[in-house]
């Protein structure tokens, strides 16, 4: 199947298995980027010995709530994440959407896309003394090509799905098979953090939130919707059925993935000895395993990964502000969000990775809590007040981490949240205001008549 029969035929026949498997292949392609590489890789060096229990609480959070993200939105029967989001307020559905697209698309995610490609698959061939002009060149060219994907959203699955997503997962797979002949050695013991198993499943709790696959699944769920919705199904059943499986599909190759590269880093710490980031620990083991051609393998399996993300990236984007705006076409803005990808490209991974934590510090809680909302609307009749409680109360501390982050609270301030705020020192201080305001929320749809909610 080729073009735009081919991609409505695909959704014609979601019972065909292969059907489902092309979507799900689509949107695990879409959802992996260098970091769910990356990260793995640097928690199992610092897990040890307590790397499957680390793996455990990874999978919670990196793999168990983009599911729920994707499920959400079929579930809740909306277009995308502002109609979503809306729910709280109209003002407030398009405020969230504008900073979430943003974050994930042209200002931050999109462009650290680009420069994890050349730091990993480029950089390492060239002499210092090229990196100047060899990086803007790369730039146009990854973000050329990503344009050029992406300008054509009726061909994703066809592309994607069919050629991309496959060709990563056998990429990856031959890392992970010649890690077993030999292993790099056998996992040493743990960090503090991962000292106990409890404490293991904890930290790799926290360590999952660094994929940003949560945003990124509610987000790229409206992709995989539309080609449903585009066949001609409108049955919200259907539809929630179809977004699910090819769910279910995509974050059991992550898990998969997470599992091996986990145990790759715990595995590397006798051979390599401890590593300062996760790429450091992929390519020491590329090398080792692989030799010289070790490097390339890893170049090719990070530049497929961030190919496949970026052109996710830009296309969702380039349909949320064509629809918001109504102004330029489509393809007008697949290639603005090119060429502000590339521009904010130009300053580096590091100055992008230090500006975007803090702002990704205060979107993940509200999308957190908006998923569970979204899944608890029922057994509150889905009032407002409850909605705009709950993410009232979330919003307040998200962006007293957002602040945090970005090193703009004294450290009187930050102390004094520390002993009144709990979980606050793991980041986690939204969660008890978020249960706060969604009580306060029941209490007040229960005091007062729908109508007058």
């Amino acid at each position: 199947m080729t073009g735009k029969c081919g991609l409505q035929a695909a959704v014609m026949t979601m019972k065909d298995f292969k059907q489902f498997l092309a979507l799900g292949l689509t949107l695990f392609a879409l959802l992996f980027g260098a970091g769910n590489l990356i990260f793995p890789a640097i928690m199992g060096q610092s897990a040890g010995e307590n790397v499957w229990w680390a793996v455990v609480g990874f999978c919670v959070t990196g793999v168990g709530l983009p599911l729920l993200s994707v499920a959400a939105l079929g579930y809740s029967g909306c277009f995308d994440l502002e109609e979503a989001a809306s729910r709280v307020h109209p003002w407030y559905g398009i405020f969230y959407s504008v900073v979430s697209y943003c974050a994930i698309g042209p200002c931050f995610a999109a462009p650290r896309t680009g420069t994890v490609s050349f730091e990993i698959a480029v950089r390492p061939f060239i002499d210092a003394a090229s990196v100047d002009w060899v990086m803007p060149l790369f730039l146009l060219l990854f973000f050329a090509v990503a344009y050029w994907f992406s300008a054509t959203p009726s061909k994703i699955v066809d592309r994607v799905g069919k050629v991309l997503a496959p060709a990563l997962i056998i990429v990856i797979l031959l890392l992970i098979v010649k890690s077993y002949f030999p292993p790099l050695g056998v996992p040493q013991s743990p960090d503090a953090s991962y000292a106990t198993a409890g404490a293991a499943v904890l930290q790799g709790f926290l360590e999952g939130y660094n994929t940003l696959d949560a945003i990124a699944a509610f987000i790229f769920a409206t992709l995989i919707i539309n080609f449903v919705r585009g066949s001609g199904v409108t049955d919200r059943g259907a539809i929630t059925a179809a977004v699910i499986k090819s769910g279910v599909i995509a974050v059991a190759a992550l898990a998969a993935i997470y599992f091996f590269i986990a145990k790759i880093g715990a595995e590397s710490v006798q051979a390599l000895g401890r590593a300062d980031t996760g790429a450091a620990v992929l390519a020491g083991a590329s090398d080792r395993l692989f030799g010289s051609i070790g490097t390339v393998i890893l170049g090719l399996i990070v530049l497929l990964a961030c190919l496949s993300t970026v052109i996710g990236l830009i296309t969702c984007c380039a349909v949320y502000f064509e629809r918001l705006v109504g102004v330029l076409g489509y393809k007008a803005w697949c290639a603005l969000f090119s060429v502000i990808s590339f521009l904010v490209g130009l300053f580096g991974l590091k100055t992008i990775i230090v500006a975007t934590v803090p702002v990704l510090m205060f979107i993940y809680p509200l999308i957190i809590s908006l998923v569970l909302l979204i899944f608890l609307d029922k057994s509150f009749g889905g009032r407002r007040c409850v909605y705009v409680c709950t993410t009232a109360a979330t919003f307040v501390m998200a962006l007293v981490d957002g602040l945090r982050t970005a090193g703009w609270l004294s450290d009187a301030v930050q102390s004094a949240l520390t002993d009144l705020v709990p979980f606050y020192s793991v980041g986690m201080g939204w969660l008890p205001f978020a249960v706060v305001g969604f009580l306060i929320g029941i209490v007040w749809a229960k005091a007062r008549p729908a109508a007058a909610a």
